[in-house]
């Protein structure tokens, strides 16, 4: 005799799943480990099977239900090797239908002679005649249910079985299901009881009636993601650190060549007096291309130095973090700070000098050691790590950030920095568990970059004009969505069937080299490079002794060369206004006027989104308006990592809620201002059903079933 079934039950306690077996195997596969997780594997979709149409009516191409009584023996033919077609004849009072499967002869015995069964496909008229084509097929009777869930399913598991499995889980655990939310919020934002969710997004007994469960279901998502943010915020402020004693950074800023803008000197501020505490600094600075982020990290690692800890500072490719070596082991070198270097593509000497410096052994000690993902590797460790801090957030997820805190003993600050700027509802999702400091002020005399949208017959004029600047003595990028003819390197394609032919950013450049400018020096760069050859090129541009770079995105992230005065975007309208705004931020760096022109089929198609897109950066510079319009035009893809996690979260997953709509943000925003009310007075933590969901979301990702 098998044991209760719970939320939390392994699946197999379930009749009909053998533990080790095939069917368990199956939901394995599917993610479902619990009978909590079956609960909520929740539909794709749903068939209106209570719209019943007469087979003798006109087929419009639609799927409807018809139900119809065989009136012919089944036969099976077989046309051709390897191929069986099942075939009958089926009418209701209107007329009459044949009926065909393919390679399904072993349905034959499903179908005797005066059987009356509901269909569902799509009809159409062959020959004169209407044929069903492998429709779905039940026997009829009154209690059939009008709305049939649809769900996503693996190769031998059906959705007749996979919907029985589902019902045996909801009869085991729905009378213990416990509502975890407050009875007054429930009644305030007027949802369901979750006992209702679960039932009718299963089997809906009316289209309100699902519209119900949806939202309840929908705000849970978001409520305990919003919980789940707090949780990680108060996870990692935790605990104690030695507070950092309040350092006279006039050192630091007389040896800047610039004046530091009031928007760097106010996030200087917050992040000193996060550091002057006894609990871990949690911040983010957000700030448009060029805005001087690095200078305020600078200051920050600064200060650390200064209270004789370490910082570190990742950054996401190889080409970022030697350019932030480069300039900040000059700069703070100055002022007595070492900074060491450590990247995956270094000799094994260099390794061992860098792991040297980090750890102290021997006495010489950096105080900044920058590097990329290498840093997280288990062998690096450090001396007395303070300051944590991770260029370009949106490349890197939360589980990462920890493991390089992890490796500091006594309490470990941690900062992070991202160049794209994020709408402030997104910035709940993307940055719930930091606190943000905003950089919404340029440096004095930062130019704007004029930007110009043309389709493929500029094509003559715009080879003119980078020769022009190159004559000049400036350089020029372009961008490319793929590397090869076939491939995208990971750019964010917006589907069009009528789209042009992607643009190789190796076959340009060999084209650009040989025909266009066999004169001039024309080097490309891509993803799929090694980190070695990769860098190579990137110091031949910055020196100079490349004009053109031919670039897939690979150069989207913090690529500094004052030199390049010309940014060209091929396929322009295959990128988002984001993506496109960081791109056109690696020009207008120097102190020469520069350019961006982007090349694209939608550029006089006049109505269209990618013609929107296009127009927009035409007119608009300004990073955070462009973040707005963006997510406005095309949900918040561009902002998200595109790695099926959720969103900076650790191993949380949304099942049926979307931020890509306004009607889902304003769920979001209700659910992390009800969550930090309900902190702030108090009731969450004293709520035992609440209290049990954040110990497994605290504890455990593999019960993420629970907190759906």
């Amino acid at each position: 005799m098998k044991p209760m079934v719970e939320f939390n039950s392994p699946v197999s306690s379930l009749s009909g799943v053998a533990e080790g077996g095939a069917r368990e195997k199956q939901l394995h596969r599917l993610g479902i480990f619990t009978v909590g997780e079956l609960v909520t594997h929740y539909p794709r979709t749903y068939e209106n099977r209570g719209d019943i149409r007469s087979i003798g009516g006109e087929p419009d191409g639609e799927p409807h239900a018809y139900i119809l009584t065989v009136v012919t023996s089944a036969t099976v033919s077989r046309p051709k090797d390897g191929m069986t077609v099942l075939k009958f004849r089926a009418a209701d009072e209107s007329g009459t239908a044949e009926v065909c499967f393919f390679n399904q002869h072993y349905l034959r015995a499903s179908f005797p002679v005066g059987a009356r069964l509901r269909f569902y496909g799509k009809a159409v008229r062959e020959r004169g005649g209407i044929r069903l084509y492998s429709p779905v097929f039940e026997a009829y009777s009154a209690e059939l249910p009008a709305t049939v869930p649809i769900y996503r399913t693996v190769s031998g598991l059906s959705q007749k079985l996979l919907s029985s499995l589902i019902s045996k889980a909801l009869d085991a655990v729905l009378p213990s299901v416990r509502d975890f939310l407050p009875e007054k919020l429930r009644r305030e934002r007027e949802l369901s009881t979750l006992r209702f969710a679960y039932e009718e997004i299963h089997k809906p007994s009316s289209q309100d009636s699902l519209e119900r469960a949806r939202r309840r279901l929908i705000y849970d998502e978001f409520f305990l993601f919003a919980v789940r943010m707090k949780l990680a915020r108060d996870e990692l402020g935790r605990g104690h650190t030695a507070p950092f004693e309040h350092i006279d950074l006039s050192p630091y800023t007389s040896s800047l060549s610039y004046e530091l803008t009031g928007a760097q000197k106010r996030a200087i501020s917050e992040i000193a007096h996060d550091l002057s505490l006894d609990t871990p600094m949690c911040r983010i600075v957000v700030g448009d291309v060029g805005c001087g982020k690095t200078a305020v990290a600078a200051a920050a690692a600064y200060i650390t130095a200064k209270n004789h800890r370490q910082c570190v500072l990742m950054a996401p490719t190889e080409i970022l973090a030697r350019q932030h070596f480069a300039e900040l082991s000059v700069a703070l070198g100055r002022l007595g700070i070492r900074t060491a270097l450590l990247v995956g593509a270094m000799s094994a000497s260099e390794k061992r000098a860098a792991l040297a410096l980090a750890s102290g052994v021997g006495g010489d000690r950096a105080e900044l050691v920058i590097g990329t993902h290498a840093l997280i590797e288990d062998k690096v460790k450090f001396d007395d790590l303070g300051l944590v801090i991770t260029d370009e957030q949106h490349r890197f997820g939360a589980m990462q950030r920890a493991r390089l805190t992890e490796k500091g003993a006594g309490g470990v600050h941690t900062l992070v920095m991202s160049a794209t700027p994020i709408p402030r509802t997104l910035s709940l999702v993307m940055y719930g568990d930091l606190d943000i400091s905003v950089i919404d002020e340029m440096p004095p005399g930062r130019q704007t970059v004029d930007t110009f949208a043309v389709d493929e017959s500029y094509r003559p004029r715009l080879h003119a004009f980078m020769r022009k600047q190159i004559e000049n003595g400036n350089q020029v990028y372009v961008v490319c969505p793929a590397v090869g003819e076939t491939d995208g390197d990971g750019t964010d394609v917006y589907h069009d069937p009528d789209a042009p032919t992607l643009k190789s950013a190796i076959k340009y450049a060999n084209e650009l080299s040989s025909e266009v400018f066999p004169d001039l020096k024309v080097g490309f760069v891509h993803g799929k490079m090694k980190g070695t050859e990769k860098d190579a090129v990137m110091r031949s541009f910055s020196s100079g002794e490349i004009n053109i770079l031919v670039s897939t995105t690979v150069i989207e992230v913090g690529v500094n060369v004052p030199n390049a005065t010309l940014m060209v975007i091929e396929n322009a309208e295959r990128f988002g206004l984001s993506q496109l705004h960081q791109l056109r931020g690696r020009v207008g760096r120097g102190r020469d006027k520069a350019y961006c022109v982007l090349v694209s089929k939608s550029a006089k198609s006049e109505g269209t989104p990618a013609y929107e897109r296009l127009m927009t950066m035409k007119r608009e510079h300004n990073g955070f308006a462009i973040a707005e319009k963006d997510l406005a035009l095309r949900g918040p893809g561009d902002f998200l990592p595109q790695n099926g996690s959720v969103r900076q979260s650790g191993a949380f997953s949304f099942r049926l809620a979307d931020i890509d709509d306004a009607d889902g943000m304003t769920w979001l925003k209700r659910a992390f201002a009800d969550a930090a009310e309900l902190f702030s007075d108090g009731e969450l933590q004293n709520n035992p059903e609440l209290a049990e969901i954040f110990g497994q979301i605290s504890s455990s990702a593999h019960d993420r079933a629970t907190i759906s």
